[in-house]
């Protein structure tokens, strides 16, 4: 392989992953790519097409041949340092051994917070559209192939954006630039073409949110998903950094 860093973001929805995504675009250094595998995704799994919102537009404009999209990933050299945001979830069967060429990163978030907010989109989600014991598929292999892999929580991230941002350049092999803690309230040209429908928050801020716990009820209809999702999160909550 060549000295390009590749940095894959792996994540759930409404994880806060598209402000990392801004963060990393401040960097001269980086290009950013934005849910390359999307495309991937909704064209092998036809009932989730059916309830994304963009399903079409983005099937019409992406590549959907996921072994192309890995090929892309490794053999770009725009830049010195490549940052690919995924959903774990995009992954479906794709083989992970390319991963090995990769610097890995697992995003989570606290169930209680991420819920209501995919369900205000994707309503009556299941474990399959959030991720969480994916991602601990994902934990496993990294561990079972000896990758090097960090998880972070968007908590976390929220909280002390620096620290973190520290710690994931470290990992990377790359300096931290004070330049990913802000960026101007505005569209990205990297966006993908889903933006308009979840982006909303990221696009009029200008940096990591200060955390605020939510202050609503959690919703009673997904207390069996959050049942089944604390388990898998409680699990990964013990490899963030």
């Amino acid at each position: 392989m060549d000295n390009i860093k590749r940095i894959c973001l792996w994540s759930g929805p409404r994880n806060i992953s598209t402000a990392l995504m801004y963060a990393f675009a401040q960097r001269v250094d980086t290009k950013v790519f934005d849910e390359p595998l999307y495309g991937y995704y909704l064209k092998q799994h036809p009932v989730a097409h059916s309830y994304h919102p963009g399903a079409e537009d983005i099937l019409q404009t992406m590549e959907t041949s996921g072994n192309k999209v890995i090929q892309m990933m490794l053999r770009n050299d725009e830049m010195p340092v490549l940052f690919f945001k995924h959903m774990t979830h995009h992954l479906l069967d794709l083989d992970c051994s390319f991963m090995k060429d990769t610097i890995n990163i697992i995003l989570t978030r606290d169930p209680k917070d991420m819920l209501p907010s995919f369900d205000k989109i994707i309503k009556v989600p299941s474990l399959d559209d959030v991720g969480y014991q994916l991602h601990i598929d994902l934990l496993n292999y990294f561990e079972s192939q000896s990758i090097p892999f960090k998880v972070i929580n968007s908590k976390q991230v929220l909280k002390n954006p620096e620290d973190t941002l520290r710690k994931l350049c470290e990992f990377a092999d790359i300096p931290f630039e004070k330049s990913m803690l802000s960026w101007k309230p505005q569209k990205r040209e990297e966006d993908g073409i889903w933006a308009k429908y979840w982006y909303h928050n990221v696009h009029k801020s200008s940096g990591f949110q200060k955390y605020e716990p939510k202050k609503e009820p959690f919703p009673e209809h997904l207390n069996p998903l959050l049942e089944e999702c604390l388990p898998y999160y409680n699990k990964l909550m013990e490899y963030t950094i």
